[in-house]
């Protein structure tokens, strides 16, 4: 090898290791828990191990303390709920395989040395393809698939070995023992050092989610109408609503995690993880509409000015209040309020589009060339779509807050009086009472949302 291969050898790995420090980087900076995971699984991994270094409780155990070392390995995962999930699924599956298997190698016995080998082959058909087949249930598929793994493996480990070991019960003792063993000791440390939730995950990226839809939503009107100059990173806040698109199989794993988990924090026990489902369903199909109305930023054919100019003022007022009413829903799920604040603005974004609604309805555009006015049209389609869905959202938040029971606004951010009073009271006549006024705006969301609890 001359110097100019070795040298070109030589800058490839540096450019592989360069690259491999960068990503090693940017994974640390994304989610720094990361590596406190890495430490508690060496840990765990560490202290089980000693069953298997230390004379006297290898002499306890045997062989069989490997499975301590294997259950740390395949249960501890990155979150409590994963974790306890797996714990869960893996103890209650091995004592009830292990039990079977017991049953199984003793009615096998029975038959004599001939039949046992065939009436065992026949139990483990019988039970790997009953076992198969449920794990195509979807219910059964999201939350105890491992554990209909580990069933079938046990039973076939313990029913199989008691062919050539006549201590089965004792095998199968060792084995239980040792996956509790190592399924508790994962769920301790899980729990006990620096635990990370998956509900609070999940509740933080609900909260993301729509607090992206409200910064495009936000930026949206400015930047179509071209009202004023925006900077590449608000430009670049604009397009994190894309996350929204994909997040459905994050949402619904992190919502099977949660299940299991304990109460923790300001989430108790039988929280409504359920909710936040619906919550985010709601959110990715007003993500498609923002993903639509995006495409028409940058398009090759725009309507002209004094079209667009027409609706200006109604659109960016429809972008603006849907924005800020998202904004104040994300505010509250954040800090675990009733989000009444928001109700103002969906008013006033349902406002808004109903008298676009009617601009264009009117015969606004009726002097203008079809093929210019589509671009525009379509754009305040959209918006008033938006604004129906964004409606929708507001509902399923106040159901949400009402069944995990959010704290109520503080009387300092009191929403205004307006003009919601229909009759006139005199403050003089009752000076000792104190009234509470309730927009009109909050009552028709609660009665949408009492709706849909009927419904």
């Amino acid at each position: 090898m001359n110097a100019n291969s070795f040298k070109s050898v030589l800058d490839i790995s540096k450019a592989y290791l360069v690259e491999l420090m960068m990503m090693t980087k940017k994974l640390v900076q994304d989610d720094p828990r990361r590596i406190i995971h890495s430490l508690k699984v060496g840990f765990t991994l560490s202290v089980i191990s000693l069953f298997y270094y230390y004379q006297p409780l290898y002499s306890s155990f045997g062989v069989s303390a490997m499975w301590a070392v294997m259950t740390v390995v395949v249960v501890f995962e990155f979150s409590v709920g994963a974790t306890l999930g797996k714990g869960v699924n893996r103890g209650f599956a091995t004592l009830l395989a292990g039990a079977l298997g017991i049953g199984a190698h003793h009615l096998a016995s029975l038959s004599g040395r001939t039949g046992e080998p065939i009436l065992l082959c026949l139990f483990v058909f019988v039970l790997a393809g009953v076992t198969t087949f449920i794990r195509f249930f979807p219910k059964v598929k999201a939350r105890y698939d491992y554990g209909m793994l580990i069933f079938m493996l046990t039973f076939s480990l313990v029913s199989v070995s008691g062919f050539r070991d006549d201590e089965i019960l004792i095998l199968a003792h060792k084995r239980l023992s040792t996956v509790l063993i190592g399924a508790s000791a994962c769920v301790i440390i899980s729990i006990c050092v620096f635990p990370v939730w998956a509900g609070q995950d999940l509740h933080n990226l609900i909260t993301t989610h729509l607090d992206n839809l409200a910064n495009f939503l936000l930026g949206f009107g400015d930047e179509y109408f071209e009202t004023s100059s925006e900077s590449k990173q608000d430009k670049s806040a604009m397009q994190a609503y894309k996350s929204v698109l994909t997040s459905k199989s994050s949402e619904e794993s992190l919502a099977n995690f949660a299940t299991w988990e304990p109460g923790h924090g300001r989430f108790q026990f039988r929280h409504p993880w359920k909710m936040y489902l619906q919550v985010g369903t709601l959110t990715r199909l007003c993500a498609y509409r923002i993903d639509a109305l995006n495409g028409y930023l940058n398009a090759d054919i725009q309507a002209p000015v004094e079209i667009r100019s027409k609706i200006q003022e109604v659109c960016i007022r429809m972008s603006s209040e849907s924005g800020k009413a998202l904004k104040e829903l994300a505010l509250a799920m954040k800090k675990m309020n009733q989000p009444s604040m928001a109700n103002i603005h969906i008013e006033n974004s349902k406002t808004a589009a109903k008298n676009l609604n009617s601009l264009l309805t009117s015969g606004i555009f009726d002097n203008d060339d079809i093929l210019s006015v589509m671009p525009a049209a379509t754009v305040a389609s959209l918006l008033i779509d938006i604004v129906n869905c964004m409606e929708k959202i507001a509902v399923s938040v106040h159901e949400l807050a009402k069944s995990a029971k959010f704290k109520p606004p503080s009387k300092s951010k009191s929403v205004p009086l307006r003009k919601y009073l229909s009759n006139k009271i005199n403050i003089d006549d009752c000076p000792s009472t104190i009234i509470t006024i309730v927009p009109e705006t909050a009552l028709s969301i609660e009665e949408k949302s009492s709706q849909l609890n009927t419904s």
